[in-house]
């Protein structure tokens, strides 16, 4: 019986990606008059990330099991993003959630919003609220900058504050991805006065190469946290490597898996970090 009740149990649950992200290029042409910064970027998903274990619940709670050291429950995005769906569409039904992390916090990789974005298009569907795919992402910007792109499902060429998507065909490559071990609050690179804030806008409906462009963050996150700097120098030494989003992660786009571990290999053993493929979609991405 209690053998039974367990399995039973371990069965409610079941397990959904939250791929990580590239920004491939990256660049500050503006800032609104309520302080948001007026960006232009390419996203590029990669096959690596958390996942999300989730069971829904019929009593309401909204429940997570792994409650991340030094967040409150309740500002994870996780929570947020499960009560936000429950408050826009009435809905009366809960769920359980176990967050199992790989990307690394404050690494520019997109961790904490892709689980925002898991969680909302799973339970959009768990609990049949109906919303589209734009009433999602609309609901996700709310949450974060970022979110809207993974709830988008494919790479984009990104206007605005990141939420004007337009999908782009990127070719197969394979990505090193080198964490400095630092964290970097992406508030603290925009509020920096070193921080240009008016690079020349370009029109870009599609990218003909994945060859890392530029990052106008990357020159303040390097001044205000040298590490960066320093892994930045010794990943370039292999080829044109890029800090991705506010930082601190670094990656270096490469043509084959076999020359990316070949590089890894040479890095690991002062930095933590993966070797991953990009995606033509996210995991959970249906078409419509």
């Amino acid at each position: 019986m209690t053998q039974t009740l367990t399995m039973s149990l371990v069965s409610r649950f079941q397990s959904y990606p939250a791929p990580a992200k590239l920004n491939l290029m990256l660049k500050v042409v503006g800032r609104r008059a309520d302080g948001y910064h007026l960006l232009e970027t390419v996203f590029r998903l990669l096959d690596y990330g958390d996942t999300l274990e989730i069971a829904p619940r019929d009593d309401g709670v909204i429940n997570l099991q792994t409650p991340t050291p030094g967040v409150a429950p309740h500002q994870d995005l996780t929570v947020r993003a499960a009560r936000l769906l429950q408050q826009e569409t009435a809905c009366r039904a809960g769920a359980d959630l176990r967050l199992l992390k790989r990307i690394p916090m404050g690494g520019g990789l997109g961790g904490g919003s892709s689980d925002a974005a898991t969680v909302l298009l799973v339970l959009n569907r768990l609990w049949r609220t109906g919303l589209s795919r734009q009433q999602l992402m609309e609901l996700g910007l709310s949450l974060g900058a970022d979110v809207p792109v993974f709830i988008f499902g494919r790479n984009a060429y990104a206007r605005g504050i990141g939420e004007k998507l337009s999908e782009i065909k990127l070719p197969r490559r394979w990505y090193v991805v080198l964490n400095p071990g630092v964290q970097v609050p992406t508030a603290e690179i925009f509020s920096s006065p070193l921080l240009t804030r008016n690079s020349p806008p370009r029109i870009m409906p599609i990218l003909e190469t994945t060859q890392p462009n530029e990052n106008d963050l990357q020159q303040v996150a390097c001044a205000l946290y040298p590490a960066i700097g320093r892994a930045l120098e010794e990943l370039s030494s292999f080829g044109s490597a890029l800090m991705t989003g506010s930082g601190s992660c670094l990656f270096l786009e490469c043509a084959s898996r076999e020359q990316a571990e070949k590089i890894f290999s040479s890095t690991s053993k002062k930095y933590d970090g993966f070797v991953a493929a990009g995606l033509d979609h996210h995991p959970l991405f249906d078409g419509d």
